[in-house]
């Protein structure tokens, strides 16, 4: 039996190629226009998806070709849930250190999981059994 949510879902599986980002941006910029977000949130929308996806290929896959980025976008009434899952090895979230520790403020890396914070409504991780890091983000569409 297949779920009304199912119909609407995209999903992308990508090699971890940087060149890759533009294939997600592309979808993220054609389902906003669908669930109705405006520009400026779907701009905020892009940063917080294309940070996950360079996480997920630099830090989860290590750059490695052979391992993949799965991307599901889950169009709902009036929201939008990213997931993004990499075949890495996990980690810490609460090991990441502070963006806006003054030894922090002057680094070139380091915020993209703030990033994805402050422009996302719900942001959560978790680590399948079989490996990798699973990030769930959700935006929800103003009252």
């Amino acid at each position: 039996m297949t779920k009304a949510s199912d119909n609407r879902t995209v999903k992308l599986d990508v090699a971890s190629r940087f060149e890759m980002l533009d294939v997600a941006q592309a979808v993220l910029a054609q389902v906003c226009t669908i669930v109705g977000f405006e520009e400026e949130t779907s701009h905020y929308l892009a940063v917080a998806v294309r940070e996950s996806v360079v996480n997920a290929i630099r830090h989860g896959n290590k750059e490695d070709e052979s391992k993949r980025v799965e991307i599901l976008f889950t169009l709902h009434e009036r929201s939008l849930e990213v997931q993004v899952k990499d075949q890495g090895e996990g980690f810490q979230p609460e090991e990441i250190p502070d963006p806006l520790a003054p030894e922090n403020l002057l680094k070139a890396y380091g915020r993209g999981i703030f990033f994805m914070r402050q422009f996302m409504d719900e942001v959560s991780y978790s680590f399948p059994t079989r490996g990798g890091t699973v990030v769930r983000m959700v935006k929800s569409l103003p009252a």
